[in-house]
């Protein structure tokens, strides 16, 4: 397999864009990104683009076609292609466009991952979300993602000691990090008094354990290695990539406490990569509730399980610790437009290991991780990408 690299990233700003359109997005974060790497529309072997619901959330389908069209290459018949999985499906995308340039078919790939959510009603956007789960065993029965994770966080706290203080500071450090972040939807930081003492949502979830409801969309260009600084003066290799599955019911788990589709998928890519946890310079993980940040950090070999809670109030996880964990403010802070998610995050370690990421940026990052997550953990993919 060749090598592949990120030679452009783009990025709308993230949150209730109620004057742009489904097609307005994913064009500009894909004009972005194509201005960003150098190259031009000739260039462009294929397009990839993670969207998870956009059929019920925007009426429509047919993505692939359409991310084409919309973007000005419907012409030029590019093979674009349309991947779903979930929350996991800007990850999907990324990795099918890694595959494709690795395997020799292609050398320069277009990804994208888009979601307008907030054209629907939330109880609308909340059953959306719930196709996600287990539609027999979990959404049959009235269970909500928020349900789903405070499970598995009275669990970690039945199991670990985990406490309700501890999930609020992931909340606190990712709002923190998010309020330097000018693509985030929450650009302020909130203090662990406001969430601790939020709305409850599903106990011990409150509402600031939770990740928004978010539109927005994110771009990158991928190019075969040895033709990158062709095109870019920093490409960022990606040096691992890896994905796992898992039951769809959280209760047919071997441990809720444990995606074990994490440790899958990173391993994986741990493997390829020839690294290990203790290499990495910092992560994007999958932080759609401050739980899942948590199994997140233990799950990727960073923490040993059940100390999850104790780094982060150890400070581990902030922008100036031993671990910097989402600094582009994460899920939480950021926001969430599922399909556009992974790709996004991929955008924010390009970001980090060029040195270009502001008042956020992670001294001397070298090696990062992205962590992408499909409904409570039935699908995982793990990337680890170098700078050059």
């Amino acid at each position: 397999m060749r090598d592949v690299a990120v030679i452009g990233v783009g990025l709308t700003k993230f949150g209730e864009l109620w004057d742009k359109s489904f097609r307005q997005l994913i064009s500009e974060a894909g004009a972005k990104a194509i201005l960003d790497s150098g190259i031009e529309g000739k260039d462009i072997d294929a397009m990839y683009v993670g969207s998870m619901s956009s059929g019920r959330f925007v009426g429509q389908e047919h993505i692939g076609a359409l991310v084409a069209d919309t973007s000005g290459f419907s012409f030029m018949h590019i093979p674009a292609t349309r991947v779903e999985g979930a929350c996991a499906s800007g990850g999907l995308a990324f990795r099918e466009g890694y595959f494709s340039i690795a395997s020799g078919m292609n050398d320069i790939v277009v990804v994208g991952g888009i979601e307008k959510m907030n054209d629907v009603g939330g109880s609308s956007a909340t059953e959306t979300l719930a196709t996600a789960a287990d539609q027999e065993w979990e959404a049959f029965f009235g269970v909500t993602f928020p349900g789903l994770y405070a499970m598995i966080a009275l669990r970690h706290m039945h199991e670990y000691g985990t406490t309700k203080e501890q999930l609020a500071q992931v909340a606190v450090k990712n709002h923190k990090n998010g309020a330097l972040n000018p693509y985030a939807q929450y650009q302020k930081e909130i203090t662990i008094e406001q969430a601790m003492n939020s709305t409850m949502v599903a106990y011990p979830l409150g509402l600031m354990d939770c990740s928004p409801v978010t539109d927005g969309a994110a771009s990158v260009v991928l190019c075969a290695a040895e033709k990158a600084r062709q095109y870019c003066q920093k490409p960022i290799k990606i040096i691992g990539s890896g994905q796992g599955s898992d039951t769809l019911a959280l209760h047919s788990r071997r441990d809720i406490c444990t995606l074990d589709a994490t440790v899958h998928a990173a391993n994986m890519a741990y493997k390829q990569a020839k690294i290990n946890p203790k290499d990495i310079d910092l992560a994007e993980v999958h932080d759609c509730f401050t739980i899942a940040e948590i199994c997140a950090i233990e799950d990727l070999g960073f923490v040993k399980k059940g100390e999850g809670g104790k780094a982060v109030e150890n400070k581990i996880t902030t922008l100036d610790g031993t671990m910097p964990v989402n600094t582009s403010g994460g899920l939480k802070s950021k926001g969430h437009p599922v399909g556009a998610t992974g790709v996004a995050q991929i955008v924010e370690i390009v970001t980090q290991l060029r040195g270009e990421a502001g008042r956020r940026q992670v001294k001397d990052a070298r090696i990062g991780l992205t962590h992408n997550v499909g409904g409570s953990g039935a699908t995982c993919v793990v990337h680890l990408l170098e700078a050059v």
